[in-house]
C-alpha cells in the first residue's frame, strides 16, 4: 500500500471549505453542516460514539436551529454512532441508501475487519470496534437513487460509490464542482491513529483497509469520483483539499488503485 502526495497548501480549513460547507473533525473522522438557499442545514454523518454533545455544541454555535436532517454516507461506527441520539434530539429523519438498511435496522453487524489490513494501530487494534448493527428504528428513511438530487440537500446529487460499504454514497455539488465523498477514499492514511488523529499529512489514500469490504467495486467507485475532477474535496478522513493538483491527483490514485489502496492479501 501506497500514497499519492499532495502539496500542504491544498489543504483546506474545516471551518472555510466551501460556501455552505463546513466540517468538525472528532478524533479521526468528520462531519459536516451543508447550509442550503432556503436557510435549512443538513448534517452528514453522525460521529464517535460519545459525540453528541460536541456536535451539539458546534451545531448551536455555527446554525440558528436545528438541522432539516442526518445524512449518512454509510453506516460505520464513526459515521453513525450518535445518529438516533441526535436526531430524537432534533425530532428529524436520518437518511441512508437503502443497502445499508441491515446494518442501521439491527438485522446484521458488518463484517469483521481484517485487521492485517494496511499496517498501523488502528488495523490491529480494528477487531475491538464496534461493527453493528444498530437499529435507528422509525427516524431511518431511504436516500433516494443514484444520480438523483437528495431531498433534503437542494443542489447536490447523489452518486452511488460501493466498495467500503455496500451502500456507501457520496455526494456532488455540481454548481461548484463540491465533492464530499464519506470513506470513498480519504486524504490521510486512516490505518495510522497517528495519521488520521494528529499528523494528517496531505495525501490520498483508498478507504480504510480493515473495513472495506469489495475492492473491485471501491476501485470502480474512486475511477467514478475522480472523473468528476471536483475542485474541493471534503472526505471523512482528512483535511479538506483544493487546487489544481487535486483532480491529477485522484487520477493517478484511480489509475494505479490496486498498488496504492488494496492490501496485498486481497490482490488477486
Amino acid at each position: 500500500m501506497d500514497k499519492v502526495e499532495i502539496p500542504a497548501h491544498d489543504a483546506l480549513p474545516l471551518d472555510a471549505i466551501a460556501p455552505g460547507v463546513l466540517g468538525l473533525r472528532i478524533v479521526f473522522v468528520n462531519v459536516f453542516g451543508i447550509s442550503h438557499p432556503n436557510g435549512e442545514w443538513t448534517l452528514i454523518d453522525a460521529g464517535l460514539p460519545l459525540s453528541a454533545h460536541r456536535i451539539k455544541s458546534w451545531a448551536q454555535e455555527f446554525f440558528s436551529s436545528a438541522p432539516n436532517a442526518i445524512v449518512l454516507t454509510h453506516g460505520h461506527f464513526d459515521h453513525v454512532s450518535e445518529a438516533k441520539e441526535l436526531a430524537d434530539h432534533w425530532n428529524v429523519p436520518i437518511y441512508a441508501h437503502p443497502h445499508e438498511f441491515p446494518y442501521l435496522t439491527g438485522q446484521q453487524s458488518y463484517p469483521a475487519p481484517d485487521w492485517k489490513a494496511g499496517g498501523g494501530s488502528m488495523s490491529l487494534l480494528s477487531p475491538t470496534l464496534p461493527k453493528g448493527p444498530v437499529d435507528l428504528g422509525s427516524r431511518l428513511r431511504p436516500l433516494p437513487g443514484d444520480g438523483s438530487e437528495v431531498p433534503v440537500m437542494p443542489g447536490w446529487t447523489l452518486l452511488r460509490t460501493p466498495g467500503h460499504t455496500p451502500g456507501h454514497c457520496s455526494f456532488y455539488r455540481a454548481e461548484d464542482d463540491v465533492l464530499l465523498v464519506g470513506d470513498a477514499f480519504c486524504t490521510t492514511k486512516p490505518e495510522s491513529f497517528f495519521e488520521a488523529a494528529l499528523a494528517q499529512h496531505t495525501e490520498l489514500h483508498g478507504p480504510p483497509a480493515y473495513f472495506t469490504s469489495d475492492w473491485q467495486a471501491a476501485k470502480a467507485s474512486v475511477r467514478r469520483l475522480a472523473a468528476l475532477e471536483p475542485r474541493i474535496v471534503a472526505p471523512g478522513h482528512g483535511k479538506p483539499l483544493t487546487g489544481p493538483d487535486v483532480p491529477a491527483a485522484l487520477y493517478k490514485l484511480a489509475a494505479d488503485f490496486d498498488r496504492i489502496a488494496v492490501p496485498d492479501d486481497q490482490k488477486s
